[in-house]
């Protein structure tokens, strides 16, 4: 087979579909002159918490402000602990981090890559006790106020029995959904189960701006409001603040790029599913799925493929070798935050979170945006089984 350059990722291919609406919509915004939280951000929320079957959608600056704005709404911090996985990007363990609060990092399913609920069950009713202001942690003496479940790769955590637990233990739940958007759990959209569903429209992501920007979604009005003053830095009247918040506004204009991209989405989204489709058929048939681990899509999960993440025995070794071959990859994610320098004062060791360190020593994803080509597909497919030849 010749060689061909597959990237991970090729935005520009995208963009050429959508490109002819864009440019009126950014003209539309350069000439009211509103930039910042205007109509086009309005209609985003609308549009977007529709989507996402919740009842309100606050547009924000990031999905990592998306996170930290939840867990603000939800007056979590100093001497709280928030229950998450350690396999994650680090605005999942970050966030909670920087409002004082304490992660509590439980291991992942196999399978999903997800927080495994099992292991939460276990931890609630073993390494917790009950008090008459909630529930703590027995070993750091830390107050339980939620669980953050992670929506990794575009496949929902497994949220029934997570969501039966918080409810058992008067948890609050926020939903990591930043890899997630429009995908679905026994019918149920990401960003619509827990309390707060936090998105992210990284460039990358299924639904992506053009820099920087998120949102978070919410059930409940009340708390929809509250989001909504904390992110104006919690004034309400303009001046007038009876809440210390911060300036999580999404751009008007990033808001524009998104309102012409939203109606594409499910086409992007039924494009990788398609692909993965391809990939799980060519795998099978070249007696390589006996090699690699190939992405398991659960029944009554709807699976948007944000990444196509294979478990790869000599893991480093394959990549190297597809890069020769002109191939894009990623290790989404090589340390577990468990491991980085920057959590060691949580007091984790190599070792305590087994299967999040697997996923980190294997994992590896595959190119699998909507506009790839069938040979595209298939030169990927037989370069992996070259390697493994």
């Amino acid at each position: 087979m010749p060689k061909m350059t597959v990237p991970l990722l090729d935005l520009r291919r995208q963009y050429q579909t959508f490109k002819s609406d864009l440019l009126p919509a950014l003209e539309r915004v350069c000439d009211s002159q509103m930039f910042i939280l205007g109509p086009e951000v309005t209609r985003l929320e609308v549009a977007t918490a529709a989507y996402c079957h919740s009842e309100h959608g606050i547009g924000v600056s990031s999905g990592t402000d998306a996170l930290l704005l939840a867990l603000m709404g939800l007056d979590i911090g100093p001497g709280d602990a928030v229950i998450t996985s350690p396999y994650t990007f680090f605005a999942t363990g970050g966030t909670i981090a920087r409002t004082g609060a304490r992660p509590i990092y439980l291991d992942i399913d196999p399978v999903t890559f997800n927080l495994c609920p099992v292991l939460l069950a276990r931890y609630l009713a073993e390494s917790c006790e009950a008090r008459e202001d909630g529930l703590y942690d027995q070993r750091s003496g830390t107050r339980l106020r939620a669980i953050m479940p992670v929506h990794l790769y575009g496949q929902m955590a497994d949220m029934d029995p997570i969501l039966a637990l918080a409810t058992r233990y008067g948890l609050a739940v926020v939903e990591d959904a930043a890899q997630a958007i429009g995908a679905e759990y026994r019918g149920r959209r990401a960003g619509s189960l827990g309390d707060i569903g936090c998105f992210s429209f990284f460039p990358t992501k299924n639904l992506g701006a053009f820099g920087d920007a998120g949102l978070v979604t919410a059930r409940d009005a009340v708390l929809a409001e509250r989001l909504r003053i904390l992110r104006v830095h919690g004034g309400k009247p303009k001046y007038y603040h009876a809440l210390i918040g911060g300036n999580f506004r999404i751009d008007e204009l990033q808001a524009a790029v998104l309102n012409v991209k939203l109606p594409l989405l499910e086409s992007w989204t039924e494009g990788r599913r398609r692909n993965a489709q391809i990939y799980d058929a060519a795998f099978t048939q070249g007696g390589l799925d006996t090699t690699i681990g190939l992405p398991v899509a659960l029944n009554g999960r709807r699976h948007i493929y944000n990444q196509y993440v294979i478990r790869a025995p000599e893991r480093d070794r394959l990549r190297a070798f597809l890069a020769e071959q002109g191939i894009g990859t990623e290790i989404y994610y090589p340390v577990s935050l468990h491991e980085q320098t920057c959590f060691a004062y949580l007091g984790h060791a190599t070792g305590d979170y087994p299967e999040s360190e697997r996923a980190s020593a294997e994992t590896l994803a595959l190119p699998i945006f909507a506009e790839l080509e069938l040979a595209e597909l298939e030169y990927v497919v037989d370069a992996i089984r070259r390697f493994y030849a």
